[in-house]
């Protein structure tokens, strides 16, 4: 059992010597071998350079996690990384963008779950959104998803930065941080000179007598500093940390408690949808989330509120205006009248891309005489062109419009399968029954003068193909002589405007000529009673009132029979004859 020999026990010496080894080998390790440093760790949530919590995060490309505003004068004294050594420059810096929830703590934006310090934590370089691992691994890695869960941008595997790894440790391990180890100090020239001022670190209040004897060292003459190199130099860093801490929001489901309300930029006039937020479910079943009590109805953004179909109903009118064929040639006007009752996403498409001059100097590229006329690609090609969502529409085709296709001057929209809109649209010059419920109808020419203007269209050259190769018919723009969304907007912020100063008035007791009484008679601004008996009118108790007119005229008949039989004797009253009870007990 013994070092070379054949002995059953190990003596003292050989059990403390430094080359020993075995499960009691303890006592004699070297001291060499021994770790000197103890093991500090830094929290997730610490900026790596000023070991306190961060406010504005980026990371170098290894995944170290900075404050901005600390990292930035570091880089441009050392330019290098504190904790590694290597080259770092400022344009290598990654911002971070944490979802967090009512309480302020980070969470992974997809299943709410709060980080930790045991939390597998990555980046995305080129969306800066940040996740759990476990989120990334079966969401996007097995599932073969590459794209982001949140923004839906695409990325690789090369953009995945691990921010914290529980399986490895020595990552965040404060004793093998370079500028710890050497002892270089982070602090500003003015953040030092604060420090080294001892009339800010003495509380000479305390001293009592002795703070007579107190003399603060005099203050260490600080050379002049050109203003405007000063100046330049803190603009540099502001521009950077400006372009740096513009995070973009993560908000992919509102985790928000009662206390506040759903959205804060709610007002009270945002339309509501007729389901539930789901927080209170989410929260009963999930213990990731906020415990919610109510059924907060989910708020609805403007444009959605806005294109469902029959909320609208009120006409869109644009005014269409062409390019001059030639020098001579008269200016070809054309009005459209939309319908944004029964295709409300093909109207708001067509008004919002008007207004952004999308249309402005783009060519009709398809021209058919008997059938349409084709435009609305930018390129020309009859292959391009986006919507004002930059993606596909679905189709609207239950309006009578998209049902009928019946007649010349129809306005529709033209696509290259089913919910495929874009910004092409074409206008017919005659009925087309082949083409009902394949393309969605939003408006229709109106006026004369514009079937007048449509009419010299048709008579355009083109080949079989409908290319106009000797006359290039351009539309020069697209006015908005009516927006229905703006003017239902108006009427609706309208209404609601009179509803408030109603429900204020109600509150207040009622207008001046409102004010009833508990009865509900009006009062008049003089203060008298609508109904009263001295205006002629009926008032209360009037029935009271003709029965005791009635009992006086009786009164009057009786005393007329009295005198008339000799009324002066008086009557013999009649005995009341007693019943079964047993009256009174006076006399027991």
């Amino acid at each position: 059992m013994g070092k070379g020999t054949d002995k059953l026990y190990i003596t003292h010496s050989e059990w403390a010597s430094e080359d020993a080894y075995s499960a009691s080998a303890g006592s004699g390790l070297s001291k060499s071998n021994a770790s000197t440093a103890p093991f500090k760790r830094l929290p997730f949530n610490f900026c790596a350079i000023s070991l306190q919590p961060f406010n504005h995060p980026v990371c170098s490309p290894d995944g170290t996690i900075f404050d901005i505003t600390n990292i930035l004068p570091w880089l441009k004294k050392h330019g290098t990384n504190p904790v590694t050594g290597a080259t770092l420059r400022s344009t290598d810096l990654i911002k971070l963008t944490f979802a967090k929830n009512e309480d302020g703590e980070m969470v992974d934006p997809v299943t709410f779950k709060l980080f930790t310090n045991n939390t597998h934590i990555v980046a995305l370089k080129n969306t800066t959104n940040v996740f759990a691992y476990d989120t990334i691994e079966r969401l996007n890695i097995k599932a073969k998803n590459w794209r982001d869960l949140v923004s839906e941008e695409d990325f690789s595997r090369k953009d995945i930065i691990t921010l914290q790894d529980p399986h490895n440790v020595q990552s965040r391990n404060l004793s093998t941080f370079k500028y710890l180890q050497e002892g270089t100090s982070t602090l500003t020239p003015e953040q030092q000179r604060e420090r080294n001022d001892s009339s800010r670190n003495v509380n000479t209040t305390a001293l009592g007598s002795g703070s007579s004897l107190f003399k603060p060292p005099k203050k260490e003459q600080i050379p002049d500093i050109n203003p405007d190199a000063l100046a330049n130099n803190r603009a540099s860093i502001a521009k950077t940390i400006s372009s740096l801490t513009q995070h973009k929001p993560i908000t992919p489901f509102s985790t928000t408690s009662n206390k506040t309300p759903t959205n804060p930029t709610t007002t009270p006039s945002q339309p509501r949808a007729l389901h539930t937020t789901g927080l209170a479910a989410a929260s009963l079943t999930s213990t990731g989330l906020t415990p919610h009590t109510t059924a907060d109805l989910a708020s609805l953004s403007l444009e959605s509120y806005l294109l469902v179909p029959r909320r609208v109903r009120t006409k869109g009118y644009c005014l269409l205006t062409l390019h001059p064929f030639s020098p001579t040639s008269p200016r070809l006007q054309i009005t459209l009248e939309l319908a944004p009752e029964f295709a409300p996403k093909a109207c708001w498409n067509f008004i919002q891309l008007a207004k952004k001059d999308y249309y402005n100097d783009v060519p009709f590229h398809r021209n058919i005489p008997s059938f349409m006329i084709q435009g609305g690609d930018p390129t020309g090609t009859g292959k391009g062109g986006a919507s004002i969502w930059n993606k596909n529409f679905d189709d609207e085709l239950d309006g009578p419009l998209s049902m009928k296709f019946d007649k010349r001057g129809m306005l529709a929209m033209a696509n290259k399968g089913k919910n495929t809109n874009g910004s092409q649209f074409f206008i017919t010059y005659r009925g087309t029954p082949h083409l009902v419920r394949k393309h969605t109808v939003f408006g229709q020419v109106v006026e004369e003068d514009s079937f007048k203007a449509l009419k010299t269209l048709e008579e355009v050259e083109a080949d079989e193909k409908g290319r106009m190769k000797k006359t290039e018919v351009r539309i020069k723009e697209i006015t908005v002589l009516v927006d229905p969304f703006e003017d239902f907007l108006k009427d609706k912020d309208a209404r609601e405007r009179l509803e408030r100063e109603k429900e204020e008035i109600r509150k207040k007791g009622g207008a001046e000529d409102e004010r009833v009484t508990w009865t509900g008679k009006r009062v008049r601004l003089d203060g008298s009673l609508e109904g009263r008996a001295d205006a002629g009118g009926e008032s209360v108790g009037k029935y009271m009132k003709m029965a005791g007119e009635a009992d006086g005229k009786m009164q009057g008949k009786e005393s007329v029979l009295e005198e008339w039989e000799g009324g002066d004797e008086q009557r013999v009253k009649k005995k009341v004859k007693g019943g079964g009870s047993f009256g009174n007990f006076d006399n027991w």
